[in-house]
């Protein structure tokens, strides 16, 4: 059914605005109309594209950024419903009802009529990928597989809500030192644009030589001043430059790799992606997905290129008989301990408890490392600003001493 974005007026002669879906303009208008809304404008929606081309689109996330974040909630509540033993199109039609975002209410819709039409609910869920993930589709298809549909989704929601803490937390741990470096970069164009070229001319008028600091410095502003315009589009192409060749896996194969590399923070991006890894794959495999589609989820989940080409030899390893901790252990990515952990955890037919175990191990050292990596950087930048800042100000005074010296 198609679905209609319209603007109307309330009998009080309030705008109002929202979605609907209904067969036709006409009957989108005639539901608005029951519903004493007088329509001024109506549009229709594009329709979904087909799930064989739905790698392809080309998504608006800064639209569904928003959604995004809601989407554990709702799974919440859509396993709340079903638990209940209320039917999954009705459940649906709950979460339409309730739903205050405009494009996740649109999703809910089409993955309703999709339903009432015969379709899978995770078949109905890829047309949506930019709100619902290669995990969740095919968490959500092994619930269907298994009926235990509720139960897979409470799981999913914890899992998502879980993925979403750890990068708060990580945030909110990052956001001082990037607060830090942002004031100290607006504290030194201050200083470079208005308070330097005055003193600098009135140096200059004064017709005294000029010392060797302050030399620099009106050097660095001369330089600043007439070529800015050429540093920031160079600085602004090197970044899409960047953001392009990102698309490529070698490219990004070679970026994850340097920043494993890089002291302190190289921990940090490991321990990340394997707490990722770890819960990932044991949430995939406790929802009753097989091993090897969870390997090929959980490879692009893990966000870094040099883990997911282990995963992908991981995957050929199992498919020619091998285990999963042996190329684990021989990878040289993966800590030891996983490796071992893992192969307990195959031993004792006990994996995903024991992936679950590492996770929360990573998760704490996250959190570790995280405050390890901010207490080192937040004085490191406080030196770094007052390094700056203390040469642009021995710079400025050391010849106005100097006038000063002379007069007297």
């Amino acid at each position: 059914m198609p679905v209609y974005d319209y603007k109307g007026l309330t009998p009080t002669g309030q705008n109002k605005t929202g979605i609907i879906d209904a067969d036709s303009p006409r009957e989108a208008r005639l539901k608005l109309r029951n519903q004493n809304v007088m329509v001024t404008e109506i549009t229709a929606r594009a329709a979904a594209v087909k799930s064989t081309e739905r790698k392809q689109k080309v998504l608006d996330f800064s639209r569904s950024a928003k959604g995004k974040h809601e989407v554990p909630m709702y799974t919440r509540q859509l396993a709340t419903l079903l638990k209940a033993g209320i039917p999954l199109a009705q459940a649906m039609t709950a979460m339409i009802e309730q739903c205050s975002i405009p494009d996740l209410e649109a999703a809910f819709r089409d993955v309703r009529e999709k339903l009432t039409q015969g379709h899978g609910f995770a078949e109905s869920l890829a047309y949506h990928p930019e709100y619902f993930t290669d995990l969740y589709v095919n968490m959500v298809k092994a619930g269907e597989a298994s009926g235990r549909l509720d139960a897979v989704l409470s799981r999913l929601a914890d899992y998502l809500q879980r993925q979403a803490q750890i990068r708060n937390r990580v945030t909110a741990a990052l956001a001082y030192p990037i607060v830090m470096i942002l004031v100290g970069i607006v504290i030194v164009i201050i200083l470079m644009t208005f308070v330097v070229p005055k003193v600098l001319a009135v140096v200059q008028r004064s017709g005294q030589t000029i010392p060797l600091p302050t030399q620099i410095l009106k050097n660095t502003s001369d330089f600043l001043g007439s070529y800015w315009m050429f540093l920031f589009g160079a600085v602004l192409a090197m970044a899409m430059l960047h953001r392009y060749m990102m698309r490529k896996a070698d490219y990004r194969f070679r970026v994850d790799k340097f920043k494993l590399g890089i002291p302190v923070l190289g921990d940090l991006f490991r321990k990340s992606a394997v707490s990722r890894f770890a819960v990932s794959m044991a949430t995939l495999l406790k929802s009753g997905v097989p091993v090897l589609d969870a390997l090929r989820i959980v490879k692009d989940i893990v966000n870094n290129q040099v883990l997911a080409r282990t995963l992908d030899t991981v995957q050929k390893r199992i498919v020619e008989g091998a285990d999963i901790s042996t190329p684990l252990k021989k990878s040289g990515v993966f800590p030891p301990v996983v490796g071992y952990m893992v192969a307990v955890g195959e031993q004792s037919g006990e994996l995903e408890g024991m992936l679950e175990q590492v996770a929360a191990a990573y998760d704490e050292e996250v959190e570790v490392q995280t405050q390890k990596v901010t207490s080192l950087l937040e004085p490191l930048i406080i030196v770094a600003m007052a390094g700056v800042v203390g040469f642009i100000v021995i710079s400025v005074m050391l010849p106005i001493l100097r006038m000063s010296n002379l007069r007297n």
